[in-house]
């Protein structure tokens, strides 16, 4: 799944987000699960695929993703062999789906990187047995795990998963914050970044 790369410093808003994000990658202290929820659009996959980036990367500099090492450069074409995203072909992801590629992958140890991270887009579309073997998982994951859950409502989720994530809420960012960004970085005309924020 090649995506454009971007660094915290391009992702306009949600600032206490990613000074959490940004603190774990420093600390190199990431907590096992998050849960990123927030309605469409508001940028959940962007923060989740740069906080991967930025736990991965090998650079040593403070400021991570740095977009030029091997693992940021495989990020950036999809090829990043411990970033795994879960997928699926039904409606629902179902257990088999949840076990096959995330619980039984689990225990294999990092290929490259110091971490293994998991994403989950539209996480809200696990069955209710996916999520009882996800919290298998999750209880005890091996140090190095890293699950990213990516969803636009939480009350899907059991309780016991909930308790155990992370919970990064995504705010709409706020008409003024948009304008700005149009104006100031795009260069968009005023009484334009209006109507477009």
């Amino acid at each position: 799944k090649g995506e454009t790369m971007f660094s915290f410093s391009e992702i306009v808003g949600h600032e206490q987000i990613k000074e959490h994000m940004q603190a774990a990658i420093r600390d190199k202290k990431p907590f096992h699960a998050y849960l990123f929820q927030g309605e469409e659009g508001v940028g959940k996959e962007a923060l989740a695929r740069t906080f991967a980036a930025g736990l991965q990367c090998q650079s040593e500099s403070a400021d991570k993703p740095c977009k030029e090492c091997v693992s940021c450069r495989q990020m950036e074409s999809g090829n990043q062999p411990d970033v795994i995203w879960v997928t699926r072909e039904k409606a629902s992801l179902g257990v088999d789906e949840i076990r096959e590629q995330l619980c039984n992958t689990m225990d294999i140890k990092p290929f490259s990187s110091p971490y293994k991270i998991y994403l989950v887009p539209e996480a809200e579309k696990m069955t209710e047995a996916a999520q009882n073997a996800l919290l298998k998982t999750i209880e005890e994951p091996p140090s190095y795990a890293v699950i990213l859950l990516l969803t636009t409502n939480q009350e899907a989720f059991l309780p016991t998963i909930l308790s155990r994530c992370v919970q990064l809420k995504l705010k709409p960012l706020r008409d003024f914050t948009v304008k700005k960004y149009l104006t100031d970085t795009l260069h968009v005309e005023e009484a334009d970044a209006d109507i477009y924020a």
